[in-house]
């Protein structure tokens, strides 16, 4: 056969690109597009809750696998999905959203349509309206002449980007006849501009080498620019001491004698801001300098000392550098710099003072947070991915020392609270083989819950700590009220009530002892082990007290907009 339906064109264009599950909720407008991707027998679906937490697994997928797809219906299912959506395009996520649109002739007939406006003259444009603010391509399929080349046109432009598209798909065309695809690549190749790349090397290598203390900072954008590789072959070659945006925590390896910590102004890393800021020349690569990640911009990073080499361009001494890929100025620039460990030196001398001993265990007490982290960190392997949800987890998270191998995944650019639970099912979706463990809070939770029973249908395994202190407590540190108390919820009940006839370990813990049996039996249960502590609704990570009073302190500022 030398034809395909369009739906299994799209199905074989998503295999070619590395995906193998698809997240998905039906509705009457892709169902017979869902019917197409179902014969391709090396793509799995994965039915969710919900459209909101779908994007979340979505988002979570393309964390570990580089690309991922989300299946929609037209209109209610597009719009549920939308704040997922924005928040991978923050985050700089390869997401393939793709919608079942309304049937062609009903629209060239102007006919008024569930699931729309009840405008026939709008022509069902406004969820490509809306998408199109979140995405870096939005398209409509309404001619088979030109669908497979704006399938292909989509899928080139998710990858090259770094960012989600969406591809809505008339209904009447899931089962069209094209052409078979043919065998040109989709993986995009970029190059630098030779001159460019020669110019930023040289200005850099000299700017780096005539300064005393040097420092590497590692960012987000390392992974999605596949420069993870070279950013560390880098600090290798340079011996300058090496720490890590929050955002970025597990890029650079923990156990590396050169690792200083996690730069985040005043909630750093012990010993770690003082050498960076004190430093006389810093190259933060791939940052996303934030509210956020700076701390209500209180980080004393000073533009003069700065080197910036983000996906876009090259920042050094006043001067702006174009048309560079981050990879491979990281490889350039490690054979132009010379070895210099001023800065780790500095470190180790600041280390030898400030890092205090463990709290001790009270095992017969109520839980502290800083004690349940304490077993965390010992539960952690090679194989281990742990998702921070937005709030007093990412702090908590940042103290946890991680082993090689082992990842640390947060939604810090966005902060959608709730992410993390659909987040865990893409992770563990994207590779079984890994023991995912969730660090959510109660409110947060609540966002999101049902998802969970999404990750035991499948039979996901992994741990959950779902930390109940009875409220926002990101938020009550930023701006307290009466707002940030919520309805307690028998956590560990509503999730046995979920399992059907999954596999679960649902636990309520409230001592140290309790923890350590609790985490005893996960070791040898099947599927999920979801493990509710009870916390003192007052104990938080002390870095959250400070980062909550600067955001807060910035968010209050004056409007310096005209009255």
């Amino acid at each position: 056969m030398n034809h395909v339906t369009v739906g299994s064109y799209l199905a074989q264009r998503l295999e070619e690109v590395g995906v193998q599950d698809y997240f998905a909720i039906p509705g009457d407008f892709n169902l017979s597009l869902l019917d197409e991707l179902l014969k391709n027998p090396r793509l799995k679906m994965i039915n969710c809750c919900n459209e909101l937490n779908a994007g979340y697994a979505a988002d979570g997928y393309a964390r570990e696998k580089g690309v991922a797809a989300l299946l929609l219906t037209f209109g209610v299912g597009g719009l549920s999905a939308v704040n997922a959506v924005a928040g991978a395009f923050a985050e700089d996520l390869p997401v393939i959203v793709v919608s079942g649109g309304p049937n062609v002739n009903s629209l060239m007939e102007n006919r008024t349509l569930h699931h729309t406006l009840a405008q026939p003259e709008e022509g069902g444009k406004f969820v490509l309206s809306v998408y199109k603010e979140i995405t870096a391509h939005a398209v409509v399929i309404r001619e088979v002449s030109t669908a497979a080349f704006r399938i292909d046109e989509a899928i080139r432009i998710a990858l090259s980007a770094r960012k989600p598209v969406y591809i809505e798909i008339a209904c009447n065309l899931a089962g069209a006849l094209i052409s078979k695809p043919n065998t040109l690549s989709l993986m995009p190749t970029r190059k630098s501009d030779p001159g460019s790349l020669k110019k930023a090397l040289e200005h850099v290598s000299a700017f780096l080498n005539g300064s005393r203390q040097p420092v590497l900072v590692a960012g987000s954008r390392l992974r999605t620019e596949h420069a993870l590789g070279a950013f560390e072959i880098l600090a290798s070659k340079c011996s300058y001491g090496v720490a890590c945006l929050p955002n970025a925590k597990s890029f650079f390896p923990e156990t590396n004698p050169q690792f200083m910590g996690i730069y985040w102004g005043s909630a750093s890393s012990p010993g770690c801001r003082e050498v960076v800021e004190s430093s006389d020349a810093y190259l933060f690569a791939g940052p996303i300098f934030s509210d956020y990640t700076t701390v209500g911009f209180s980080a004393l990073i000073q533009p003069a000392r700065l080197v910036e080499a983000s996906p876009e361009c090259i920042f050094v001494e006043g001067q702006v550098y174009h048309g560079i890929v981050l990879a491979e100025f990281l490889t350039g620039l490690a054979a132009k710099l010379n070895a210099n460990p001023t800065s780790l030196d500095a470190y180790l001398r600041i280390k030898e003072t400030i890092h205090a001993a463990p709290a001790a265990a009270r095992t017969e007490l109520s839980l502290s947070t800083r004690r349940l982290f304490h077993h965390i960190n010992e539960s952690l392997d090679s194989m281990t991915t742990v998702v921070a949800e937005t709030g007093d987890s990412w702090f908590n998270g940042m103290d946890l020392h991680l082993p090689d191998g082992c990842r640390f995944e947060i939604q810090m650019q966005y902060g959608s609270i709730g992410w993390s639970v659909g987040a865990f099912l893409g992770l563990a979706a994207a590779n079984p083989q890994r023991r995912v463990i969730g660090l959510i809070g109660d409110g947060s939770f609540q966002m999101a819950a049902q998802e969970v029973s999404t990750i035991l249908r499948y039979n996901y395994s992994g741990v959950i700590f779902l930390m109940n202190n009875g409220g926002y407590t990101i938020e009550v540190m930023i701006h307290d009220g009466p707002y940030n108390t919520i309805q307690n919820w028998n956590y560990a009940a509503l999730v046995e009530s979920l399992k059907g006839e999954s596999p679960v370990l649902s636990l309520v813990v409230r001592t140290e002892k309790e923890l350590l049996a609790a985490l005893k039996k996960s070791k040898t249960s099947k599927g999920l082990t979801f493990i509710e502590v009870i916390l003192a609704r007052t104990d938080c990570n002390k870095a959250l007290l400070g980062w909550g009073t600067a955001v807060a302190d910035y968010n209050a500022g004056k409007s310096k907009a005209a009255n």
